[in-house]
């Protein structure tokens, strides 16, 4: 069953039974009996169209993921306050191997075009939140990143292992990556860490803010001290233990 909710994805919301099934590489028979299945427990949805959608229960089920429900919960209030005081898009996400999977985001309607959806998954080398979340990954995870062909998205993407590596070494040091046009190139993220009960970090937020180089264009210093601050509130939240420790200088 899990081929045919795998047919779904950002580009493919509406699929009827026969792209599922060459989607899934199944016969029809098959995938009408499973797709079937799946649209009697609430997986998938028929509307009027003929074609098949993800079901509001399997969202209310992957929305019980214990990574996220108690720390968006904890999150909501500065991921708020983040967005009220920069007016422009927000987003929390957390790592699940080579990738980041956002889990919240805020978005302004009069901000820069985001590519994320909650739910939604992007390589770490590409965004800031990734990047954040692979910095501060398991040895293992990172050399694993390195050594795998790193897709490039615009021309500002890193897809040197050698300047990734320093870039990894600078967000350890720091605690703030700046991603600039490397996704969009009229956008840029400025993101930090979130750290749990352990003080290792278990997510990343974000602010997406228009490039300097495009109209409109924000300059990433002055958003790092408010990221920086909601990322500690909801480290704090969350029991990190570093996070009632004074704050060092912004550089």
């Amino acid at each position: 069953m899990f081929t045919i909710l795998e047919a779904f994805d950002h580009d493919h919301t509406a699929l009827t039974l026969t792209e599922i099934a060459r989607a899934a590489a199944l016969p029809v028979s098959t995938a009408h009996r499973l797709v079937g299945e799946l649209a009697g427990w609430g997986a998938l949805e028929r509307g009027s169209d003929g074609a098949y959608r993800i079901g509001l229960r399997l969202w209310e089920v992957g929305s019980l993921a214990p990574r996220s429900v108690g720390l968006r919960e904890r999150a909501m209030p500065y991921l708020e306050d983040l967005y009220e005081a920069t007016r422009q898009n927000v987003q929390l996400a957390v790592r699940d191997g080579q990738e980041g999977v956002y889990v919240e985001r805020l978005a302004h309607p009069e901000a820069v075009r985001l590519y994320s959806r909650i739910g939604g998954r992007w390589p770490l080398h590409g965004t800031g939140v990734g990047q954040v979340l692979l910095a501060f990954a398991p040895p293992v995870v990172q050399e694993s990143v390195l050594a795998t062909p790193l897709t490039s998205f615009t021309a500002r993407t890193i897809t040197d292992p050698t300047v990734l590596r320093r870039t990894l070494a600078a967000i350890r040091r720091d605690g703030v990556a700046v991603c600039d046009g490397m996704i969009d190139l009229a956008a840029l993220s400025v993101a930090a860490p979130v750290r749990g009960e352990a003080d290792t970090v278990v997510a990343a937020i974000s602010v997406v803010v228009p490039s300097p180089s495009s109209p409109g264009g924000i300059e990433p210093r002055t958003l790092v001290p408010a990221v920086r601050a909601a990322a500690r509130g909801i480290s704090r939240a969350l029991g990190a233990p570093t996070a009632t420790r004074p704050q060092p200088p912004a550089r």
